[in-house]
């Protein structure tokens, strides 16, 4: 079982999240909101979005391409970390 099955009602919950906040720019254009507003609200997206894919990127490494037991000469955990701090930091 992938990861994303395995985490599906958590991952779902987050994009639902998401879905709300794209709402609420939809509302804010709607409304004629300013474009600080509607620039904080593209931000908060943007940030979430960026969360999600973190998050599906690391458990993706960490479960297709660094197990150990799948794959015997797989990263180190110290690698492992390095390399997904990287990424995280690449997505904000």
């Amino acid at each position: 079982m992938t990861h994303t099955i395995r985490e599906k009602r958590k991952l779902l919950a987050r994009v639902r999240r998401i879905r709300g906040q794209v709402e609420a720019i939809e509302r804010a254009l709607e409304s004629e909101s300013g474009c600080e507003r509607v620039m904080q609200l593209i931000a908060a997206v943007r940030g979430a979005t960026a969360g999600l894919m973190a998050e599906v990127v690391e458990e993706h490494v960490r479960t297709h391409l660094v197990d150990v037991a799948k794959h015997p000469g797989a990263l180190n955990g110290e690698a492992t970390d390095q390399l997904l701090d990287v990424v995280r930091t690449y997505l904000k």
